[in-house]
């Protein structure tokens, strides 16, 4: 899966500025970048932030152990979203994350958010009890003008009301939002959910945005699903072509978006194909008419067979009856 988030970003780059990660983890992400472009094509290195000090020293032992110099990289320690590191360092070609999803932050409770210049443009601040529309704007803050961020995130942004919504639209009022994946469940260890991938541009050729539907691309291994080369494949071919392909993508212009209230799913623009068995109403209803046809045939049959044993009983019970009677000495 991370190869697949880092080839997203990289498509039509064979050089970048910089990458930025704002919740890295242990690095996984942003050293996919080095495997695949190669530490010499990275000019200002890799960038990121984690909030856990534990992780925050293994990503800094993994760089280092996967070659990349102390003077290539900054992994920062710190709240994203309250305390960001690299101001003087933005802004990035390259963008690539996997946030935490609904999780708690301060938002309407911190003046200084509400002026924030990476959340003050939504006009809105994200949920308090939801933090994922925050990093979706803290992203785009520092993402540069020719550059693509990729942003794995919890399907619920896709959809739900209130303030992401305010975001959700001013995203796609201001057509930053390139492309939305939804990815098959079960996928990443934590979580059973099928999640999505949002790609944030700020240079976008069109004013449309691509939906693809991947949920039914995954070969199951083990107990989790995963996405085979061929599937990651097909995603790439599908956002470079940026075209409809049935049942898998559909670009949508923006007007249709605005008139379904900014709702992002990818079920609400790529109809899925009908696997259901595909049924001739004639043919059944010719096949009905002759089990009828039968049915009648055999309740006759049997009204015979009933009629014959009914008569023969009466007869039988008769001659008894009689037989009876005349050898009683009181009768």
């Amino acid at each position: 899966m991370p190869d697949l988030l880092a080839r997203l970003t990289l498509v039509g780059k064979e050089r970048v500025n910089g990458v930025r990660d704002p919740a890295c983890g242990s690095d996984s992400l942003l050293l996919r970048f080095a495997k695949i472009l190669g530490q010499d094509n990275i000019d200002r290195g890799f960038f990121g932030q984690e909030i856990n000090l534990t992780t925050y020293n293994l990503a800094r032992i993994n760089m280092f152990l996967h070659r990349v110099g102390f003077e290539n990289f900054d992994i920062a320690l710190g709240n994203t979203l309250t305390e960001p590191a690299h101001w003087d360092d933005e802004p990035f070609e390259a963008i690539v994350s996997n946030p935490p999803y609904s999780r708690k932050w301060e938002g309407s409770d911190s003046q200084v958010l509400m002026n924030d210049e990476r959340f003050a443009p939504a006009g809105v601040l994200a949920p308090k009890s939801k933090a994922d529309p925050a990093f979706t704007m803290h992203i785009l803050h520092w993402l540069s003008v020719d550059g693509g961020a990729v942003i794995v995130e919890f399907p619920g942004v896709l959809y739900r009301g209130g303030a992401e919504q305010k975001i959700r639209r001013y995203l796609i009022d201001h057509n930053y939002v390139d492309t939305v994946i939804q990815l098959p469940a079960d996928l990443f260890f934590g979580t059973s959910i099928g999640t999505c991938i949002i790609v944030l541009k700020k240079s976008k050729a069109d004013n449309s945005v691509l939906f693809i539907d991947t949920a039914a691309e995954f070969e199951r291994k083990g107990t989790k699903n995963h996405l085979t080369e061929a599937n990651k494949e097909k995603v790439l071919a599908a956002f470079s072509a940026r075209a409809d392909a049935q049942y898998f993508a559909r670009l949508v212009p923006t007007e249709e978006i605005v008139a379904n209230d900014y709702n992002l799913s990818v079920s609400s623009y790529v109809e899925p194909e009908d696997t259901r068995e595909v049924i001739n109403i004639k043919e059944l209803n010719a096949r009905i008419a002759q089990i009828v046809t039968r049915q009648s045939e055999l309740r006759a049959q049997i009204d015979v067979i009933v009629a014959d044993l009914e008569s023969d009983d009466g007869a039988e019970i008769t001659a008894l009856s009689e037989r009876i009677i005349r050898r009683s000495p009181h009768v």
